[in-house]
Parts: C-alpha cells; sequence; structure tokens
C-alpha cells in the first residue's frame, strides 16, 4: 500500500532534492459565531468598522450576519497564518460592542431557524446573489444547520517542485494538467484517509438541545440542557451537521477521479432541476427564495470534506476556473473549531496537516470505486459518532481493521515525510507533533473530544455552560493582546478599501437581478 510512496521518497532523496518539498503555501479560514454575552446568537449587523463582508479580502461573514470569517492569505512560514489570525480576530474584538466570538464549531441558545439572520451583502446584483443563495439553503437544509462553524486548512505544495516531480514520474502531459492531476490524487486518498481528521481534532462530541429544536434523535442526553454521544469526535461532520442528502432524491457524490469528472458530476448537479426544491419556488411573490430549483444552485453549495480549488476571475464559476488554469491548491474543510485554543487551531495541528496532506499527495492514488466510496462514508461517519470507541473498526479493501491500528499505521508512514520535512529547519518540529499527536490513538482520552466531556463531567457543565466558559477565556486573551502598528493600519485601510469597491460594484450594476442571474448561468 506504501509502496509508491517509499519510491517516490527514494527518488526525492537520491536526486537532492528534498527540499523542493519545503515551504509549499499554507492559509487558514476560520468561522466563529458572534454571540451575545448571554450565548444566544448575535442579531446585530456584521460591525461597519470591519468593512464591507462582500468584498474584504479577510475578515468577512458565511451562511449568517453572526457567522464572522477570517481568511488568511498563504504563508510559507508556518508560524505566519496564525500570527495573521490571532491579529485578525484581535481586531475584530476591538469593534464589538458586549459580545463573544463563540469558541466551538456548535452553537448554543438556539430559538430556531427564524432568530438566525442571512448574511447581507449591499444592494449590487453580486451581493444580492450570495444572500439569495443563502437564503435557498436556509430552505434546503434549515438555517440552524448552517451556523455551525469549522477551519479550513488551505495547503499547495511549491512550484519549485512540480517540474521536477513529472520528470520522476515520467509524464509528458502539460505540466498545467499533471499538477491538476496529481492534486486530484491528493484530494482521493484524503477521502480514504480522511476519517483521522475528526478522530485526532474532532471538538463537537456533544451539543445543545437547543440545536435540534425538539426533534426526535437517537443522541443520548448527558444532562438537562445537553445531547452527545458517548465515543462521539465530532458531531459536526456527522449525521446532525451540514450535508447535500439529507432528503430523498437530492444527494449528490461528486466524482474525483479527474478534472473532467469533477467538473462534470458538479456541473451536471447545477444544471438538473429537483423536484422537491421546485415546491419551494425560486421567485415568489417577487422575491427570490433561491437562486434556481436545482439539486445544487452553484457548486459552492456541494459539501465535501475536501475541495479542489482555483481562484476565480470575478464572477467567473468556480468549475470553470478550475477548467481554464487547474487546481491551485487544496482545502480541507473537516476540521472543527478547536475549543482549547483562542486561533481555533493551534501550530501542533498546523505541522501535522501539512505532513499529512504531503503524505496523501505522495501516496499511491488508484480512483476510487462505488464500493470504496461506500466504505468511505461508513468511516467517516463511525469516526464522528464513535472515533474514540476501543471496539471501532472501520472498512479497508472489503476488511475491517481497527481504527487504532490504523490511525497508528498511518502515523508509523507519515515518519519519513515528517523527517525530510525537518530538515534544514534544525528542528523535529514535524516529528514531534506527529510523535505527539499519534499518542491520541493509542490513548482516546488524550483527543479533544474527550477531553471537552471530561471538563464538563469534572466540573458538572452543560455544553452550553462549557462553551460560554471558554469563549470568555478567549475573549480575555484577545483583550490582552496588542496589534501592531503596521497590522492595525493594514485592516483599517483594507476596511476603507472594501467599503469603497462595493460603492463601485453598486454604483456600476446596469441590468436587473434576473438578467444578471442569467448571464451567470450562461458561463461557458
Amino acid at each position: 500500500m506504501y509502496k509508491k510512496l517509499e519510491q517516490r521518497l527514494f527518488r526525492l532523496v537520491r536526486d537532492r532534492s528534498t527540499d523542493l518539498l519545503r515551504g509549499g503555501g499554507v492559509g487558514l479560514e476560520k468561522e466563529s459565531l458572534r454571540v451575545s454575552s448571554s450565548g444566544g446568537i448575535s442579531q446585530a449587523a456584521h460591525p461597519l468598522n470591519l468593512g464591507s463582508p462582500l468584498c474584504h479580502s479577510y475578515i468577512t461573514t458565511d451562511y449568517s450576519e453572526a457567522l464572522t470569517e477570517f481568511i488568511t492569505p498563504p504563508f510559507a512560514d508556518r508560524k505566519q497564518p496564525l500570527a495573521f489570525l490571532r491579529d485578525a480576530q484581535k481586531f475584530v474584538y476591538d469593534h464589538l460592542d458586549n459580545e463573544l466570538l463563540w469558541a466551538t464549531s456548535m452553537p448554543c441558545v438556539v430559538e430556531g431557524g427564524e432568530r438566525i439572520p442571512l448574511a447581507r451583502y449591499g444592494t449590487s446584483n453580486a451581493g444580492t446573489m450570495k444572500t439569495v443563495y443563502r437564503r435557498g439553503l436556509g430552505h434546503r437544509y434549515g438555517r440552524v444547520m448552517q451556523v455551525i462553524a469549522g477551519v479550513h486548512f488551505n495547503y499547495s505544495l511549491p512550484e519549485r517542485f512540480w517540474p521536477l516531480f513529472q520528470e520522476q514520474e515520467g509524464d509528458q502531459r502539460d505540466l498545467q494538467r499533471f499538477i491538476t492531476e496529481s492534486y486530484f490524487g491528493m484530494l482521493r486518498n484524503l477521502q480514504r484517509f480522511g476519517w483521522l481528521i475528526p478522530y485526532l481534532f474532532g471538538a463537537s462530541p456533544a451539543v445543545c438541545k437547543s440545536f435540534l429544536g425538539g426533534r426526535a434523535t437517537n443522541l443520548k442526553s448527558f444532562d438537562k440542557y445537553t445531547y452527545y454521544y458517548p465515543y462521539a469526535t465530532s458531531l459536526r461532520m456527522g449525521d446532525i451537521g451540514y450535508q447535500n442528502s439529507k432528503e430523498q432524491g437530492t444527494g449528490i457524490k461528486a466524482c474525483y477521479d479527474c478534472l473532467d469528472a469533477y467538473v462534470e458530476t458538479l456541473g451536471r448537479a447545477t444544471e438538473t432541476a429537483c423536484p422537491i426544491y421546485r415546491m419551494i419556488g425560486v421567485k415568489v411573490e417577487g422575491r427570490y427564495e433561491q437562486l434556481n430549483a436545482n439539486i445544487l444552485q452553484i457548486e459552492n453549495e456541494y459539501y465535501s470534506t475536501v475541495r479542489p480549488k482555483q481562484i476565480p476571475d470575478g464572477l467567473e464559476k468556480p468549475i470553470l476556473a478550475l477548467q481554464r488554469r487547474g487546481v491551485r491548491y487544496v482545502e480541507l474543510r473537516s476540521l472543527d473549531v478547536n475549543a482549547f485554543d483562542p486561533l481555533g487551531i493551534d501550530e501542533q495541528q498546523i505541522y501535522f496537516l501539512e505532513a499529512f496532506m504531503l503524505f496523501c499527495q505522495l501516496l499511491d492514488s488508484p480512483s476510487i470505486n462505488v464500493f470504496e466510496q461506500r466504505e468511505i462514508d461508513r468511516n467517516e461517519g463511525a469516526s464522528a459518532h464513535r472515533g474514540r470507541d476501543p471496539e471501532l473498526f472501520l472498512q479497508r479493501n472489503g476488511r475491517e481493521i481497527r481504527l487504532r491500528d490504523w490511525a497508528l499505521e498511518i502515523c508509523e508512514s507519515m515518519q519519513a515525510v515528517c523527517e525530510i520535512l525537518d530538515q534544514g529547519t534544525g528542528a523535529r518540529t514535524y516529528s514531534r507533533a506527529l510523535e505527539q499527536l499519534s499518542e491520541r490513538a493509542r490513548y482516546p482520552e488524550l483527543t479533544p473530544s474527550a477531553r471537552m466531556l471530561a471538563e464538563m463531567r469534572e466540573n458538572g457543565e452543560s455544553f452550553f455552560e462549557f462553551a460560554q466558559r471558554i469563549s470568555h477565556d478567549h475573549q480575555n486573551y484577545f483583550l490582552k493582546q496588542q496589534l501592531s502598528a503596521e497590522r492595525q493600519r493594514a485592516f483599517t485601510e483594507e476596511a476603507e478599501r472594501s467599503w469603497e469597491q462595493q460603492r463601485v460594484i453598486e454604483s456600476a450594476d446596469k441590468i436587473s437581478f434576473d438578467q444578471f442571474l442569467a448571464d451567470y448561468f450562461s458561463q461557458q
């Protein structure tokens, strides 16, 4: 299984080119729900001093006006994404009025979907499209599901790596096509081994009962206000999280065999009408309730633990950007917010995730057939719901394997990758992170999900009380931070620039929203 990895690493060592693996781009995206001091979802607008959510490069909103999203640029220095994320959250805290950034993925004090305000992006056609898209998500999946927060890890290998790697592989294709298809190999392996992420980093083993709004569930009662599963790692990644298959007849599975297959399957879903969504209506009494009644309104509606990414040019469709310029980076989307770190992700995670994604890149990656896809789906759900169960077995090639044994096998196989990444750094940063995190496979009580439940039991806390306490601790951390004059100026200028750009976009609109949508969806 790991022979291809060994061969590829041997060739890089033989050619004295292991340095080409170091210094790729790492960027982070973190969502945080703005809440009142009592924990309820904020009803206040995104603060004006933070800039335009439509145009700001680093501080915006996701589904809700209350769901703040932080986006870092990609960095070659692994400490810089964390420093940028810290400073962005500090800047936001400096402009909040008696509000908190919620410290966990799962929200609390949920008073029904109608109390979750949709994100607003101004009066332009582009801004209206973003709001209508979110209104459609609310109709399709429920608004409550949309305010679950997560962290995305974005990774690209150094550009200088690819020509040599292509030569070593004996590949004669166009370089960009080779890069793109190589990234799809990484994407397939990230799905095969993706169950490891919620096991190691899942931090949502419990949820407020208000989240379910009185619906029937097989979750267990932790206390009067909290549901949980005894061995859960990430309920966010489980059945109660956001999925595209909530209702019969609306499911979709993108094909990751190659770029063309991925584009074809997603494109078909955005063009195929769905009877259930037709019942919602599109333009009802003069107001758009969704962008269309297709299986997916747009490509971004497709939920996956990983995505191939290319930066769109303006309002270019994401699948057209991929077709025209290939994959630029890979987005890993299965990380819970780390409740035990004010930033939502820590340095140890950064080093492990880079090594893990590089491991998935260099490993052999055959196509995923229908039987393996079922195993992948089952393993992901099992890890999310029962990951810490010592009797949990996963499926691999039609056979059972204990989660603990498979996790240790992967960590052992990652050691060579970590040693290469450590070369030239004068430290064992990657190897040490791997060693420490692999202990979680041996001792499940070290996982964030186990620690969370243990603290709740020790303190006699509900999930809400735990999350509120941690959120206040994080607030105190950020209030004590000091922004450099340079970073303060950069965020302030970006806020001003974003508002000016929004004004330009709004004044440039010359067509109706109906025509705008027709033009957008007619892109070829």
